[in-house]
């Protein structure tokens, strides 16, 4: 009985690992007075993701790497750990 309470343990701390691998987090400067909405599309899985107005902080996105964001200046391709800077509607990575 202990022993399949330590697999078990073991299977779920295993899920549960992989699924915050299957994230991208990068860090950003908003410059612009607005927030920006954009798709971001991480292996053939559409989300959204939301930028704040003036302000530096995280954002994660869920999915595998790499992720695309597509924006109206063109596609941002991101694999996580990026710095970016946001200024007339348009990422930079740093």
């Amino acid at each position: 009985m202990k022993a399949r309470l330590s697999i078990a343990t073991l299977v779920a701390g295993l899920l549960a690992s992989s699924a915050a691998w299957a994230a991208v987090t990068v860090r950003y400067y908003n410059r612009d007075s607005r927030d920006y909405t954009w798709t971001a599309v991480c292996s053939g899985v559409r989300t959204t993701v939301s930028f704040g107005k003036s302000q530096t902080a995280s954002v994660t996105i869920q999915g595998a790497r790499p992720c695309t964001i597509q924006t109206d200046g063109g596609n941002v391709v991101l694999k996580g750990g990026e710095d970016l800077d946001i200024k007339d509607g348009r990422i930079i990575v740093k």
